[in-house]
């Protein structure tokens, strides 16, 4: 009964963003996150205090992810009222105008690379807009950028789902170097088929046959030093892959490598100079310039901006105990007398910086007039009041799930289905994870709280801990695609609404898996006859030898 109704929230929104007459998030989710708080109440029995901490701590973690969506929409939308959007398009279909090759340029290897410097959700929200400024439809580039944005999330934000969200277990450092190895080797094959499942919501299967040399060049570009590097290091392999695989994918789009030759007819036309596309591109290598600037621990700058020594320190009553240190740090103690705390990273979360920093910085650089400014500003406002709304639910109702000890939902669905499982549950790790990132919207929570479970499912089974806790990492990272904070994320970003539903829905998926399994059963069947057709010219030709 306790997994039944722990569960129920759940199938409840699902079937609310699925159902033919779809509920928009902005209304489903707090109206689950409202079921939640009744169950928690009055089925659990739980604390009124801890409940409404919880309530509160969801409320105010919600604008973390609120903050970076609104930045990267102020972004674009500094980007296109200035005309840059414009020069960068022109620049990228100069490169190519192969659709299969700019999707895995923007899609794949610069979102690789965005995931490995912040994470945060933020590569859908720099990838999607370019692509649809290309020409691409949103709801399909919606779909194709959270698909693709999986393989390296383990390693995003410079590593910190796997250094920081196992880093509670207390493991040695070479058990966490193995985890990392592990866990890439396994991103790495899932890496030969997400980007092709993932492009074929966008174009047919018979542009991804005619081109799948380049996609294939493309995607090794990036799993192989991903790969390499994760064996000595668990922070830079996203970034490194990312980066030398953006490098490696330009170079053959340029060149016309494994590309469709009648379709890779370049443009010469208005050609844009490098001046004008390194102005244009501003927004995008500073961006990129700030997020690593200050995410790598040995250049200081992240320290400083996460210092959380208290500056001044004030108590709300009953409410909290405050502290805000000389960084904007501003965390929330034994909220309503409960152990609950809530930390906000006002100058580190990339929002303020480095999205209005660098559309600020833009204003200038390409002399914004102060109405167009203005104009930036209404419409990221207006663009980001619903999705406001879906995330507040969003948060309320993970805290919700997630609050009780051994008690919470979360912990109740992870144990069953650990239980119902048994000694299979190598085969079913990596769910949990993905259970958690769906929950959560988080590969680093997905790992924080079910990192402790899987350890204790490994020491009772007598698995190799380290293998299931990369499975555990690999599905957190997967969970990315469905999880709701992302989709929210993305389709405000792209202002489109009420389609969360349609990205959730399970059966467009399925279609999508069923038609890349025959295509691969028709290409193993051409490998097959190939084969045989080698083997027989061979036995043919010793024959005739022989005789």
């Amino acid at each position: 009964m306790d997994f039944i109704v722990s569960t129920a929230p759940i199938v409840i929104l699902i079937y609310l963003m699925t159902k033919k007459n779809s509920v928009p998030s902005y209304l489903a989710l707090p109206a689950v996150a409202l079921l939640m708080y009744a169950i928690k109440l009055i089925y659990f029995a739980a604390a009124p205090d801890l409940i409404h901490a919880s309530v509160l701590n969801g409320l105010l973690s919600a604008w973390t992810p609120i903050l970076i969506i609104w930045g990267a929409i102020f972004l674009f939308k500094t980007m296109e009222h200035s005309g840059a959007m414009d020069v960068i398009r022109t620049w990228l279909t100069e490169i190519t105008d192969n659709r299969v090759a700019q999707l895995m340029i923007i899609g794949w290897a610069f979102a690789f690379l965005i995931e490995g410097a912040s994470g945060f959700g933020t590569p859908p929200a720099l990838a999607a807009p370019l692509l649809v400024g290309l020409g691409f439809k949103p709801l399909k580039v919606a779909i194709f950028c959270l698909m693709t944005n999986t393989v390296p999330v383990s390693f995003g934000a410079v590593g910190t789902p796997t250094w920081f969200g196992l880093g509670a277990l207390q493991l040695e450092n070479s058990q966490i170097l193995k985890i990392s190895f592990d866990s890439a080797l396994m991103h790495a094959c899932a890496a030969l088929v997400i980007p092709l499942i993932a492009l074929n919501f966008v174009v047919t299967w018979q542009e991804i046959k005619a081109n799948l040399i380049f996609i294939y060049l493309s995607i090794l570009s990036c799993a192989i030093p991903f790969v390499v590097l994760a064996k000595f290091n668990y922070e830079f392999p996203a970034i490194i892959g990312g980066m030398i695989g953006l490098i490696i994918s330009v170079i053959l789009a340029q060149k016309g490598i494994g590309l469709v030759p009648e379709s890779n007819k370049q443009i010469h036309n208005s050609r844009v100079s490098f001046k004008q596309l390194f102005k244009a591109l501003f927004p995008l290598w500073g961006t990129v310039i700030i997020l690593l600037v200050t995410r790598i621990p040995e250049l200081g700058l992240k320290g400083i901006l996460n210092s959380e020594t208290p500056a001044l320190k004030l108590i709300l009553g009953s409410l909290a105990d405050m502290s805000i240190s000389s960084a904007l740090v501003i965390r929330l103690e034994h909220i309503f007398g409960t152990q609950t705390s809530w930390v906000f990273q006002t100058l580190y979360i990339p929002a303020l910086i480095p999205f209005f920093l660098i559309s600020f910085i833009a204003f200038f650089l390409f002399g914004i007039k102060k109405e167009v400014a203005k104009r930036v500003a209404a419409e990221s406002y207006e663009r980001i009041q619903k999705p406001m709304l879906a995330l507040l639910g969003a948060l309320v109702m993970v805290k919700l799930l997630m609050v009780g000890g051994e008690r919470a939902p979360v912990m109740i669905i992870g144990n069953t289905f650990a239980d119902a499982v048994g000694p299979y549950w190598q085969y079913f790790a990596a769910y949990l994870g993905a259970l958690g990132s769906f929950f959560s919207g988080s590969a680093t929570i997905s790992n924080l709280t079910f990192g402790g479970i899987q350890t204790s499912i490994a020491k009772n089974l007598m698995f190799d801990i380290t293998v299931i806790l990369s499975l555990q990492s690999v599905g957190a990272a997967m969970g990315n695609m469905v999880c709701i904070n992302n989709i929210v994320a993305v389709c405000s970003v792209l202002g489109i609404e009420k389609k969360e539903g349609d990205i959730l829905n399970c059966r467009a998926l399925a279609l999508k898996v069923q038609d890349a399994t025959a295509f691969f059963q028709e290409a193993a069947a051409r490998v097959e006859e190939t084969t045989w057709s080698i083997l027989k010219r061979a036995a043919v030709w010793q024959l005739n030898r022989y005789l």
